[in-house]
């Protein structure tokens, strides 16, 4: 694929260029890799079928590979440029022949879409840093999709930012963030000047942030129980729950 940067990018694909992903995120988000790894390990080890949702280089799913020794991750992402690049890199790991990637919006799967090369029955469901570009509407969609086809017992987990309680909170984690961005050796300013422009794709946009309080509840909405928060940092947040037995 082309360095070339592109004018516009699909919404949480971040950066202008693929290659930047995987160190920019580590840059802009503080503890990425600890909370990606707070994920898998909410995951149950012996699953068979788990699904992600917005894969995007497939950090994520590495982690779920590794934790899940026996485990097949079904990813979607309507980016092909990440199916791409996230397949690429799974299959150098040795984990290709248990990872499939299929390039749909998963706004259209929560509106109910039909995928045929997609079980409807996992005993895990995970995503990061993607379903925040869902309108509150939409999340509370998807979180009913979810539960409809996770088995009985089965778990959702999820990574995304959430608006903190208060501006105090705000300035406090604005400030971690900046201290964060020069412990990796570069500034946010910097960091930022590698974003992509990108528009409005499907039912996702730019970021449509809740509170906590409100995903927990979204997620008893949709009839998801032992609803917790297992990872917490400022505005960043691992939540969670499970599907009756």
């Amino acid at each position: 694929m082309s360095d070339r940067v592109p004018i516009e990018i699909f919404p949480g694909e971040v950066f202008a260029k693929t290659d930047d992903f995987d160190f920019g995120i580590r840059q802009l988000i503080p503890y990425y890799n600890e909370m990606l790894a707070a994920i898998a390990r909410c995951l149950p080890s012996q699953a068979s079928c788990i699904l992600e949702l917005g894969c995007g280089t497939g950090e994520l799913s590495l982690q779920i590979l590794q934790t899940c020794p026996t485990a097949e991750v079904i990813a979607l992402d309507y980016s092909p440029r990440m199916i791409q690049y996230a397949r690429r890199k799974i299959e150098a790991a040795g984990y290709g022949i248990r990872w499939r990637g299929i390039a749909m919006d998963f706004g259209e799967w929560a509106a109910g879409k039909k995928v045929d090369e997609m079980s409807e029955s996992f005993d895990a469901c995970a995503s990061s840093l993607a379903i925040h570009h869902l309108s509150d509407s939409m999340k509370l969609k998807l979180f009913q999709r979810i539960g409809d086809t996770l088995k009985p017992g089965g778990c959702f987990w999820n990574a995304d930012p959430v608006v903190l309680e208060s501006s105090q909170l705000s300035q406090a984690y604005q400030k971690a963030r900046e201290e964060w961005a020069i412990a990796q050796g570069t500034t946010l300013a910097e960091v930022r000047a590698k974003l992509g422009t990108s528009n409005n794709y499907g039912y996702s946009s730019q970021d449509q942030l809740a509170t906590l309080e409100e995903h927990l509840q979204m997620l008893k909405t949709a009839g998801f129980e032992s609803v917790a928060v297992p990872w917490k940092y400022f505005g960043l947040a691992v939540f969670g729950g499970f599907i009756p037995s």
